[in-house]
């Protein structure tokens, strides 16, 4: 012990670390910690970025100094005050438009609020690196799931991977279900049911988002308006492969050549920003009659809204939303998007074909006098059997001809193959040794991104100066091409059979490390002889 008004312990001018006295409260000195990586750059740069992001609610705000010698900056103090309230000052210059989107998970009716956050291309970098969606408690994040989630043939939403972070607070679990959820070191998730049913609503509630499928499909636009060229080209040459060799025609579904993947009218048009009030003024269900539901299904009804995206889960006052079932509460999951509320509900164990079931809603928040309220009834139809798509199949368009039914597929469904260059290597996660990646474009099919500067490529095409250079690309980008279509078609009977897999994300590993033998095999196969 000892007697002082003040201890010297307060921060100085750079670099002096100790300096100005401190009169009260508390100091913490650490000893022995480590810092690797780019983390030991300066303090408001890669370290900052890493603690907004496991810190994304703080309590209060935490200010830094860097007083290491030999740094320099622009500033070498900073605040945090965590990731939610960095993403809320930036979001107009960081976040597309009407994001964030709010959301409501009930999980065995307890309910998890999300948030959903898309950003402008290139924006997303300093916000997380490969977190998708991070579980938070108490505003500290306990754990995420990689963002190559988004790539699941469930979710579809390959093109906005590197655009999306969804933040689920598990605050609300009771502590049985934090324990089964989260690792004991509260810094990763545990592998169970618990987390595969928060899982497979995610996947429902982002595969169903309806301003995450239009900005997918804007972004797909945008990506590929500049390579667009008419199939032709590749459809001669598989067509002089398949006579060649009858059993590539396996790989291929009968079906449709498609004329156009998209329709590039809408690029560079910006989506219109919603408005919505803070608090809403109604809360109206959007139903006729009774609601029919096949009884190996889930049912979706919508409300029409005038509250704002953010509404069920901001910080300040934010809305609440229950359903009942009689006297029970229902697991459900209800989104919100532009002034329409989707709410999607499993039907109830032990029913039969033929109830008839009333629900109840009460959406209400701090501010209102009277909740609103809402009343339907859901009838119980028989089992419906989903009717299973074979991976690049597409429904054949109605016949010109007078009768009810469609036509039968014929021909090859041809999918879009787009060349790479390095400048747009950033788009696909490319580098020197990446030969293809594959993106699904929903409606539009599947995408084949090749690199063309793939450095195996390019040494091939410096060594034989005697071949033309457009030869050999064009050798390399069918056939990469080919070992990942049939990749995709082998790949897709195990994302049946486990949704976790990301399908792309295999074809991406596996065609990298073919891509160094692919043209010498092509070259010295074909010189070949019966000797």
């Amino acid at each position: 012990m000892f007697s002082s008004n003040s201890l010297p312990i307060l921060p100085g001018d750079y670099p002096t670390a100790y300096q100005n006295g401190m009169e009260w409260g508390t100091y913490i000195k650490l000893y022995n910690y480590q810092i690797s990586g780019s983390l030991k750059s300066i303090v408001s740069f890669d370290l900052y970025d890493r603690l907004c992001l496991l810190l994304p609610k703080i309590a209060l705000p935490v200010r830094f100094y860097e007083r290491r010698e030999g740094y320099r900056g622009h500033s070498m103090e900073s605040t945090m005050a965590g990731l939610s309230v960095r993403l809320d000052e930036d979001r107009n210059s960081n976040l597309e438009a009407n994001f964030p989107s709010s959301s409501v998970l009930n999980i065995s009716g307890e309910k998890l609020a999300c948030q959903i956050f898309a950003f402008k291309p290139g924006k997303s970098e300093k916000y997380m690196k490969d977190e998708g969606i991070i579980f938070t408690v108490n505003g500290q994040t306990h754990g995420n799931i990689s963002k190559s989630f988004f790539g699941r043939k469930a979710v579809k939403l390959s093109y906005l991977s590197n655009s999306i972070l969804i933040a689920v607070d598990c605050s609300n679990l009771k502590g049985r279900s934090r324990e089964d959820l989260f690792m004991n070191s509260r810094d990763r998730l545990s592998t169970n049911d618990l987390r595969y049913q928060i899982e497979r609503q995610l996947e429902e509630l982002i595969s169903k988002h309806p301003g995450l499928k239009a900005l997918s499909e804007r972004r797909r636009r945008e990506e590929i308006q500049n390579k667009f060229e008419d199939s032709k080209p590749l459809k001669d040459v598989l067509e002089k492969l398949i006579k060649k060799s009858p059993e590539l025609a396996s790989l291929f579904i009968p079906g449709y050549k498609l004329k156009n993947p998209f329709d590039f009218r809408d690029v560079g048009q910006q989506q219109q920003v919603w408005v919505g009030e803070e608090f809403p003024t109604f809360f109206k269900l959007k139903l006729d009659g009774v609601k029919q539901c096949p009884i190996n299904h889930k049912f979706r009804v919508q409300y029409e809204t005038n509250a704002a995206n953010d509404y069920f889960d901001r910080d300040r006052l934010p809305g609440k939303f229950e359903l009942h079932l009689g006297d029970e509460k229902v697991e459900n999951v209800l989104h919100l998007w532009n002034g329409f509320a989707t709410l999607t509900v499993p039907l109830p164990e032990n029913i039969s074909i033929g109830n008839l079931l009333e629900y109840k809603s009460i959406a209400t928040d701090e501010t209102q006098f009277r909740p609103f309220e809402s009343y339907f009834k859901v009838r119980v139809l028989p089992e419906v059997k989903d009717q299973k798509t074979i991976i690049g199949q597409r429904k054949a368009p109605p016949s010109t001809l007078d009768g009810n039914e469609r036509k039968s597929p014929s021909g090859l469904s041809m999918p879009h193959i787009w060349e790479v260059n390095k400048n747009e290597w950033f788009l696909h996660q490319f580098n020197d040794h990446s030969a293809l990646n594959v993106k699904d474009g929903g409606d539009a099919g599947y995408d084949f991104y090749v690199n063309m500067d793939n450095i195996y490529l390019l040494s091939e095409i410096k060594r034989k100066s005697d071949i033309a250079a457009r030869l050999i690309q064009n050798r390399f980008k069918y056939a990469i091409f080919l070992i990942g279509f049939a990749l995709l078609k082998d790949k897709a009977a195990e994302a049946k059979e486990n949704s976790n897999k990301n399908i792309f994300k295999e074809i991406f590993e596996v065609t990298a490390k073919l891509s160094p033998i692919i043209l010498p095999m092509i070259s010295y196969l074909s010189e070949l002889t019966d000797e």
